[in-house]
């Protein structure tokens, strides 16, 4: 008998568990991680049709140092496409998709800093230089986050002026 993953309603769920504080935050055993990334190569090897034009478009387009890796496994989800440095995913939502499940992984990823976009799969395929413009827009806003925040010192401790050092 195949398992089915379904949503538990919201007055049914407990609150979602705390991440852990050791590899990426979170507490995976090491068989689903192991399914998990045979999983993404699959995906990677059978990419769909969308998939390959969204692809094709983001390598056209001028991002510089920065690059989308494809099918990457973050915590228990396989992520689409993933620009590591701006912690920004972006996502396919194909039509048999659960819109419950997705918000739920959207903010678990959330907690961790990583903003996730979405777009339906026809307007990829409709339109995949409109969404590789809407792509290219969220990464300069997630750039200019980034560089607004104040930066700490490597050990975490805040950064004080040195004796004889000015700054």
């Amino acid at each position: 008998m195949k398992k089915t993953l379904t949503v538990r309603a919201p007055e049914d769920r407990a609150a979602s568990p705390q991440l852990q504080k050791k590899g990426s935050g979170w507490a995976i055993s090491e068989s689903r991680l192991d399914a998990l990334h045979e999983t993404a190569r699959e995906k990677k090897r059978n990419p769909t049709e969308a998939q390959t034009l969204l692809a094709e478009g983001l390598v056209d387009a001028n991002l510089g140092k920065f690059r989308f890796r494809r099918q990457v496994v973050v915590g228990s989800a396989i992520l689409d496409f993933a620009c590591q440095q701006l912690k920004i995913a972006v996502d396919i939502a194909e039509e048999n998709s659960n819109p419950d499940i997705d918000s739920r992984r959207d903010k678990s990823l959330a907690e961790v800093g990583i903003k996730v976009l979405r777009f339906p799969a026809a307007d990829v395929i409709a339109d995949t230089d409109g969404v590789v413009a809407a792509v290219v827009a969220q990464m300069k806003a997630r750039y200019q986050e980034q560089r607004a925040r104040p930066r700490s010192s490597p050990g975490g401790r805040p950064q004080t002026a040195r004796r004889g050092y000015q700054r």
